[in-house]
């Protein structure tokens, strides 16, 4: 079962990347991720962050990725 939960896990991080790759975003980067950066000047990330925050304690900053979000057009 430990297999298919991997499996499972890099699937939706794919939709999400993939997701974030059609909103303009960097296609190897999370919304989690990018939503995270920009959490403190922007009201509705500050929102979105607030909602997935009560999924996993501090999910948006442990998504964030420093690394990615070069590729970004908007």
């Amino acid at each position: 079962m430990r297999k298919v939960g991997l499996w499972l896990r890099n699937i939706l991080v794919g939709l999400d990347q993939f997701a974030n790759a059609i909103i303009g975003g960097d296609p190897d980067e999370t919304i989690s991720s990018r939503i995270g950066k920009r959490r403190h000047r922007c009201h509705l990330c500050a929102a979105l962050c607030w909602l997935l925050d009560k999924l996993g304690r501090r999910h948006c900053a442990k998504s964030i990725e420093v690394d990615e979000g070069d590729r970004e057009l908007f």
